[in-house]
């Protein structure tokens, strides 16, 4: 092991001088805008109904002639494996033998708001009616074009690190499992959810800044389950906002510097900084308990009055640290080498030895199958669970769960004894019908980026277990050199929650989603230890049992599309409700168009709706599409037999617009009946004037 951080300091010396090559990209990876319900809240009737902030994945690639790592953030709920795969699929024509399991890093945001029926396993994809390959395939196609993008524009840069504390946007939502951890613990941190940004900036060769990520945990649920458009939520706005104030002279998601606020061990971090409360009466509440009165739900919130404003609010906050950290001096320059590793392991087959820290105690665990612990289905202060339904209902309104429920066996004697405290709702890992409902196995990886390590871990690591798997890293890696740690969460595959063994005895929402028992955290303590020393003394590791590929075991009961039929008497594209003759700003001004469904088409890499100032040239300039803050498209059914449709486009007119003369444009397909061919149609506003106040 010296021997192994001789060599790394060495190699760190070697390269001390030489400069990366570093590329940044951004692409679309927007699903279909309504129709398909959201991922995250596991809500089933949440279901799509057009835009407000649209989805990005953005790539970061760093070179230093001898080694590449592309990390790669991308606003969605969640990823899994079989997505990684297709990526790799897709990049390996292109580029063939650059990129690769150890090499890439697909981190989620873990916005609430987002398409789902992507992920293949039934557990995640049964609130979405099955699978939806049109989410999938446009996650696929964007993250792979973000990738290409960032290879495209490789060049000679630099690399920074920054710090700094945040407050005011993160409280815990499982305080009382964080006080199971022993005290001495405790006592070594102020505070019970981590406030540190951490910060790494790309310049080129000039020292012109062209990208950064930012590394903070929290939750991106700002927006509620109650919302229908798709939004990237707070992580996703702080990053529009942070692009904006770069590239002023460029469309969201077309210019040039990329920002992205990824996601770290969020496990137990909510944005919504008031807490949670009894909806009617306001009174403090917890799940589980104090409870509120019956069909009164408990929920967290705020900062704001709505859950736009609080979005609005808390994304406003991680921006402003940020773009501070980054016009201040850096901590210091990364240099040296870079170094990767991935390996999978099957969770339910590993076993582990280790000396309790605090007690002295040796422990001998093994991870479980996986399962889900009755609090599980209650759900959290940012939503209720899963399996929520209704007060005295045995059924529900999504046919995959009713086909399951009377045959989702019960837990063997086994599956009791190895999940120890928790009490089993579902058997996840004990059940394949009508697809594997929870993974087994997981993707383990670390990247050394110079004096950047980052830990790229399978799901949702709480605070705590964030802290001691950075340290067991550090330990292993850092030992006198100075270097930072960072935990990179929802990265490759989603495999729910990791608490400590003293939090999973709770058996809060947290540890009943720590679906491999209570030794989830000390196995990857041992994984992650292996994965560091492996990296430490450059031994290449066995790639560990594949992660399974089950595409053709999906199953859907989404419906399709069959035809959209324009209201009578109008043709798609036809403007329906015009815009007043004049607005201000402040004012919102709200237009219909004859719409087809959007499922058609999710206009990846286009838009639904442009907003267009007639320029002195009198020629129409675009100012704003379906990807700014202050747009919202929405689409509404008016009929289902005859498959008609409207399209509402609103516009908040932001301060400081300049007047002048406006209109608003909306595109779309529509699907002919029989056959499924599509056509396009577009439509305009008649012009309106903006006026100064």
């Amino acid at each position: 092991m010296k021997i192994g951080l001789i060599l790394l300091m060495s190699l760190w010396i070697t390269a001390a001088q030489a400069m990366y090559k570093i590329g940044v990209g951004i692409a679309d990876v927007t699903g279909p805008p309504a129709g398909v319900t959201f991922m995250g809240y596991g809500k089933m009737d949440q279901r799509g109904m057009g835009i407000h902030l649209r989805q990005f994945s953005r790539a970061f690639i760093i070179e230093d002639g001898n080694s590449r790592i592309a990390f790669v953030s991308v606003d969605s709920a969640m990823l899994g494996d079989n997505m990684k795969i297709e990526v790799l699929k897709n990049l390996k024509p292109k580029l063939p033998g650059l990129y690769n399991l150890d090499n890439l890093m697909l981190s989620s945001t873990h916005t609430h708001s987002t398409p789902g029926g992507h992920m293949l396993y039934t557990l995640f994809d049964i609130s979405t009616w099955g699978y939806v390959p049109l989410t999938f395939i446009s996650l696929a196609k964007g993250i792979t074009l973000s990738i290409l993008r960032a290879h495209d524009k490789l060049d000679y840069g630099r690399v920074f690190v920054n710090r700094g504390e945040l407050h005011g946007v993160s409280i815990s939502r499982s305080p009382q499992s964080y006080l199971q951890n022993p005290e001495a613990e405790r006592a070594e941190y102020e505070y019970n959810v981590d406030k540190t940004m951490v910060q790494v900036k790309f310049e080129n060769e000039f020292g012109a800044p062209i990208g950064v990520i930012n590394w903070y945990a929290v939750h991106a649920t700002s927006m509620n389950n109650s919302n229908r458009l798709v939004s990237s939520d707070n992580l996703g706005y702080a990053s529009v906002m942070f692009e904006q104030r770069m590239n002023p002279d460029s469309l969201i998601g077309k210019g040039r510097f990329v920002a992205a606020f990824a996601s770290s061990n969020l496990g137990d971090v909510s944005p919504n900084v008031r807490g949670p409360r009894c909806q009617n009466s306001g009174k403090p509440c917890d799940i589980p308990g104090p409870q509120c009165e019956v069909n009164e739900q408990c929920v967290a919130s705020g900062p704001g009055r709505n859950m736009k404003e609080s979005t609005k609010m808390i994304a406003e906050g991680l921006f402003g640290k940020a773009f501070e950290l980054m016009n201040e001096k850096p901590e210091f320059e990364i240099k040296g080498p870079l170094r990767s590793i991935h390996q999978y392991v099957n969770m339910a087959k590993e076993n582990v030895e280790y000396t309790d820290p605090y007690t002295g105690e040796l422990i001998n665990g093994r991870g479980c199958s996986p399962a889900l612990g009755h609090t599980f289905s209650s759900g959290t202060i940012d939503g209720p669970g899963l399996f929520s339904f209704e007060e005295g209902s045995t059924m529900s309104s999504n046919p995959l769960w009713n086909l399951v429920t009377n045959v989702i066996p019960k837990p063997t004697s086994e599956q009791i004894e190895c999940h120890a405290e928790k009490s089993i709702v579902l058997s996840s890992g004990e059940f394949n019908y009508p697809s594997p409902w929870s993974p087994k196995i997981v993707s383990t990886q670390l990247a050394i980026l110079g004096q950047l390590i980052i830990v790229c871990v399978p799901g949702e690591f709480t605070t705590m277990s964030g802290r001691r798997l950075r340290k067991v890293v550090a330990d292993k890696l850092c030992n006198d050199l100075k270097c930072i740690v960072v935990i990179a969460g929802l990265c490759n595959t989603y495999s729910d929650y990791v608490t400590t063994p003293e939090e999973y005895k709770l058996q809060r929402y947290e540890g009943a989603s720590t679906i491999y028992g209570p030794h989830t955290l000390p196995i990857y303590l041992k994984q992650y230890a292996k994965l560091a020393i492996a990296l430490a003394d450059g031994v290449t590791l066995q790639r560990g049992p594949e992660a399974p590929v089950f595409t053709s075991e999906v199953v859907s009961f989404l419906p399709p599309v069959i035809y959209d039929t324009p209201l009578s008497p109008y043709g798609f594209g036809d403007c329906i409700k015009q815009p007043p003759y004049s607005a201000t700003p402040g004012d919102t001004i709200s237009v219909k168009f004859v719409a087809g469904n959007p499922r058609n088409n999710p206009m990846l890499e286009m838009t639904f709706l442009t907003v267009e100032r007639m320029g002195s040239d009198s020629k129409w300039d675009i100012i704003a599409t379906d990807a700014n803050w202050e747009t919202e498209f929405s689409w509404e059914t008016k009929s289902w037999f005859w498959a008609t449709s409207v399209a509402e486009i609103k516009w908040t007119i932001p301060e400081g617009t300049p007047a002048g003369i406006y209109r608003i444009r909306h595109f779309g397909h529509f699907k002919y009946l029989g056959g499924g061919r599509l056509g396009r149609y577009y439509g305009a506003t008649e012009t309106f004037k903006v006026t100064e106040k």
